[in-house]
Protein backbone atom coordinates (compact mmCIF):
# COMPACT_ATOMS: atom_id res chain seq x y z
CA UNK A 1 0.00 0.00 0.00
CA UNK A 2 1.48 3.14 -1.02
CA UNK A 3 1.74 5.99 1.62
CA UNK A 4 -0.41 8.40 2.54
CA UNK A 5 0.71 11.95 1.05
CA UNK A 6 -0.03 15.27 3.31
CA UNK A 7 0.15 18.30 2.01
CA UNK A 8 -0.28 21.67 4.22
CA UNK A 9 -0.84 24.96 2.25
CA UNK A 10 0.12 28.37 3.95
CA UNK A 11 -1.74 30.72 2.09
CA UNK A 12 -5.66 29.95 0.94
CA UNK A 13 -6.34 33.01 -1.03
CA UNK A 14 -7.37 31.98 -4.98
CA UNK A 15 -4.66 30.14 -5.61
CA UNK A 16 -4.05 28.00 -2.36
CA UNK A 17 -8.16 27.73 -2.03
CA UNK A 18 -7.96 26.23 -5.60
CA UNK A 19 -5.24 23.78 -4.65
CA UNK A 20 -6.82 22.79 -1.81
CA UNK A 21 -9.99 21.91 -3.24
CA UNK A 22 -8.50 19.99 -5.72
CA UNK A 23 -5.95 18.14 -3.71
CA UNK A 24 -9.04 17.00 -1.11
CA UNK A 25 -10.86 15.93 -4.45
CA UNK A 26 -7.68 14.03 -5.53
CA UNK A 27 -8.15 11.94 -2.17
CA UNK A 28 -4.67 14.01 -0.93
CA UNK A 29 -4.77 15.29 2.83
CA UNK A 30 -4.61 19.09 3.00
CA UNK A 31 -3.74 21.15 6.01
CA UNK A 32 -4.42 24.47 5.81
CA UNK A 33 -3.40 28.14 7.36
CA UNK A 34 -4.19 31.48 6.66
CA UNK A 35 -4.11 34.45 9.07
CA UNK A 36 -7.27 35.50 7.84
CA UNK A 37 -10.48 34.45 9.69
CA UNK A 38 -12.75 35.35 6.51
CA UNK A 39 -10.58 32.86 4.17
CA UNK A 40 -10.39 30.04 7.05
CA UNK A 41 -14.32 30.34 7.00
CA UNK A 42 -14.38 29.70 3.30
CA UNK A 43 -12.09 27.22 3.32
CA UNK A 44 -13.62 24.89 6.10
CA UNK A 45 -16.16 23.10 3.23
CA UNK A 46 -13.30 22.08 1.23
CA UNK A 47 -10.36 21.55 4.28
CA UNK A 48 -10.80 18.96 6.88
CA UNK A 49 -7.88 20.35 9.32
CA UNK A 50 -7.67 24.18 8.60
CA UNK A 51 -6.32 27.06 11.18
CA UNK A 52 -5.88 30.71 11.68
CA UNK A 53 -2.86 30.99 12.26
CA UNK A 54 0.38 33.62 11.27
CA UNK A 55 2.52 31.69 8.20
CA UNK A 56 5.26 33.31 9.46
CA UNK A 57 5.06 31.52 12.61
CA UNK A 58 6.94 28.97 13.43
CA UNK A 59 6.05 28.07 16.70
CA UNK A 60 3.00 28.10 15.28
CA UNK A 61 3.66 25.85 12.47
CA UNK A 62 5.50 23.22 14.63
CA UNK A 63 2.18 23.34 17.05
CA UNK A 64 0.32 22.37 13.63
CA UNK A 65 3.36 19.32 12.89
CA UNK A 66 3.93 20.72 9.47
CA UNK A 67 7.48 19.81 10.10
CA UNK A 68 5.63 16.20 9.47
CA UNK A 69 3.79 16.76 6.09
CA UNK A 70 5.41 15.32 2.76
CA UNK A 71 5.03 18.61 1.20
CA UNK A 72 4.07 22.12 2.61
CA UNK A 73 2.82 24.76 -0.48
CA UNK A 74 3.53 28.51 0.24
CA UNK A 75 0.84 30.46 -1.23
CA UNK A 76 1.48 34.03 0.81
CA UNK A 77 -0.24 36.59 -1.69
CA UNK A 78 1.38 39.66 -2.55
CA UNK A 79 4.15 39.41 0.06
CA UNK A 80 7.68 38.50 -1.54
CA UNK A 81 9.29 39.62 2.17
CA UNK A 82 6.23 36.67 4.16
CA UNK A 83 7.10 34.29 1.47
CA UNK A 84 10.93 33.96 2.11
CA UNK A 85 10.32 34.44 6.12
CA UNK A 86 8.05 31.69 5.44
CA UNK A 87 10.28 29.34 3.80
CA UNK A 88 13.34 30.00 5.71
CA UNK A 89 11.46 29.02 8.76
CA UNK A 90 10.12 25.90 7.31
CA UNK A 91 13.64 24.62 5.92
CA UNK A 92 15.18 25.49 10.07
CA UNK A 93 11.94 23.25 10.78
CA UNK A 94 13.64 20.35 8.23
CA UNK A 95 10.02 20.38 6.42
CA UNK A 96 11.48 17.86 3.65
CA UNK A 97 9.55 19.41 0.17
CA UNK A 98 8.64 23.11 -0.06
CA UNK A 99 6.51 24.29 -2.95
CA UNK A 100 5.94 28.09 -3.29
CA UNK A 101 3.75 30.74 -5.51
CA UNK A 102 6.32 33.27 -6.83
CA UNK A 103 4.62 36.46 -7.53
CA UNK A 104 7.25 38.03 -9.33
CA UNK A 105 10.59 36.96 -11.74
CA UNK A 106 12.73 38.79 -8.60
CA UNK A 107 10.71 36.61 -6.13
CA UNK A 108 11.22 33.32 -8.73
CA UNK A 109 15.07 34.02 -8.87
CA UNK A 110 15.35 34.45 -4.78
CA UNK A 111 13.72 31.20 -4.39
CA UNK A 112 15.64 28.88 -6.56
CA UNK A 113 18.31 30.08 -4.83
CA UNK A 114 17.50 29.47 -1.30
CA UNK A 115 17.16 25.60 -3.13
CA UNK A 116 13.09 25.67 -2.85
CA UNK A 117 12.19 22.24 -4.26
CA UNK A 118 9.54 23.84 -6.45
CA UNK A 119 8.44 27.40 -7.79
CA UNK A 120 5.71 28.07 -9.52
CA UNK A 121 5.20 31.77 -11.38
CA UNK A 122 0.95 30.91 -12.32
CA UNK A 123 0.75 34.06 -14.56
CA UNK A 124 4.06 33.27 -16.22
CA UNK A 125 3.00 29.85 -16.76
CA UNK A 126 -0.43 30.41 -17.68
CA UNK A 127 0.75 33.22 -20.54
CA UNK A 128 3.17 30.55 -21.67
CA UNK A 129 0.05 28.10 -21.70
CA UNK A 130 -1.54 30.33 -23.69
CA UNK A 131 0.83 31.21 -26.14
CA UNK A 132 1.92 27.84 -27.35
CA UNK A 133 -1.56 27.27 -27.61
CA UNK A 134 -2.52 29.64 -29.91
CA UNK A 135 0.97 29.28 -31.62
CA UNK A 136 0.68 25.92 -32.05
CA UNK A 137 -3.28 24.31 -33.36
CA UNK A 138 -3.45 21.18 -31.22
CA UNK A 139 -1.08 21.46 -28.33
CA UNK A 140 -2.51 19.76 -25.34
CA UNK A 141 0.37 20.75 -22.57
CA UNK A 142 3.14 22.94 -22.20
CA UNK A 143 5.30 21.63 -19.84
CA UNK A 144 7.94 23.26 -17.83
CA UNK A 145 10.97 20.45 -17.45
CA UNK A 146 14.14 22.50 -17.46
CA UNK A 147 13.95 22.20 -21.64
CA UNK A 148 10.79 23.08 -23.27
CA UNK A 149 8.39 20.10 -23.40
CA UNK A 150 5.11 19.94 -24.94
CA UNK A 151 1.92 17.48 -25.31
CA UNK A 152 0.52 17.59 -29.15
CA UNK A 153 -2.45 15.83 -30.43
CA UNK A 154 -1.85 14.90 -34.52
CA UNK A 155 -4.43 13.06 -36.18
CA UNK A 156 -2.57 10.03 -38.35
CA UNK A 157 -3.14 11.30 -41.61
CA UNK A 158 -0.51 10.51 -44.46
CA UNK A 159 0.70 7.53 -41.75
CA UNK A 160 -2.87 5.38 -42.08
CA UNK A 161 -1.62 1.85 -42.72
CA UNK A 162 1.61 1.80 -41.19
CA UNK A 163 2.40 1.42 -37.39
CA UNK A 164 4.34 2.77 -34.42
CA UNK A 165 7.68 0.82 -35.30
CA UNK A 166 7.63 1.01 -39.17
CA UNK A 167 7.37 5.67 -38.27
CA UNK A 168 9.98 5.05 -35.81
CA UNK A 169 9.58 8.39 -34.23
CA UNK A 170 11.19 8.43 -31.61
CA UNK A 171 14.49 7.92 -33.85
CA UNK A 172 12.92 10.06 -36.95
CA UNK A 173 11.85 13.28 -34.83
CA UNK A 174 13.20 13.09 -31.56
CA UNK A 175 9.44 12.67 -30.13
CA UNK A 176 7.32 9.89 -28.08
CA UNK A 177 3.72 8.75 -29.11
CA UNK A 178 2.18 8.41 -25.37
CA UNK A 179 -1.00 7.65 -25.79
CA UNK A 180 -3.68 6.59 -29.45
CA UNK A 181 -7.65 7.54 -29.53
CA UNK A 182 -8.66 5.17 -32.27
CA UNK A 183 -11.02 6.45 -34.92
CA UNK A 184 -15.24 6.62 -33.13
CA UNK A 185 -13.36 6.51 -29.70
CA UNK A 186 -13.77 8.58 -27.02
CA UNK A 187 -10.78 7.71 -24.71
CA UNK A 188 -7.10 7.60 -25.11
CA UNK A 189 -5.30 4.47 -25.25
CA UNK A 190 -1.79 4.72 -23.51
CA UNK A 191 1.28 2.96 -24.08
CA UNK A 192 0.12 2.21 -27.32
CA UNK A 193 0.97 -1.38 -29.54
CA UNK A 194 3.49 -0.39 -31.62
CA UNK A 195 2.58 -3.02 -34.39
CA UNK A 196 -0.63 -2.06 -34.66
CA UNK A 197 -1.92 -0.80 -37.72
CA UNK A 198 -2.88 3.14 -37.66
CA UNK A 199 -6.36 4.20 -39.36
CA UNK A 200 -6.24 7.70 -41.14
CA UNK A 201 -8.00 9.14 -38.44
CA UNK A 202 -6.82 7.69 -35.53
CA UNK A 203 -5.17 10.66 -33.05
CA UNK A 204 -1.70 10.03 -31.89
CA UNK A 205 -0.83 11.86 -28.44
CA UNK A 206 2.99 13.12 -29.19
CA UNK A 207 5.62 14.03 -26.37
CA UNK A 208 8.85 15.75 -27.53
CA UNK A 209 10.80 18.78 -26.97
CA UNK A 210 9.29 21.86 -29.04
CA UNK A 211 11.51 22.34 -31.26
CA UNK A 212 11.02 18.41 -32.21
CA UNK A 213 7.06 18.42 -31.86
CA UNK A 214 7.18 21.36 -34.61
CA UNK A 215 9.59 19.43 -37.12
CA UNK A 216 6.52 17.01 -37.04
CA UNK A 217 4.65 17.18 -40.73
CA UNK A 218 1.46 18.54 -40.57
CA UNK A 219 -1.73 15.58 -41.15
CA UNK A 220 -2.74 15.87 -45.12
CA UNK A 221 -6.21 15.54 -45.70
Amino acid sequence: MSKKVEVGIIGLGKFGLSLAITLGELGISVVGVDNSEMRVKAAKPYISQVYQADGTDSKALEQLSFQDLNYVVVSTGDSMDASILVVLNLQEMGVDKIWVKAISEQHQKVLKRLGVDFVVFPEQFVAKQLAHRLAMPGMLEYLSMGDDVIIRERRVGEWKGKNLAELNLTNNYQVQVIAIRKAGEEKFSFVPNASELLEEDDVLVIMGSRESVMRLPDASD
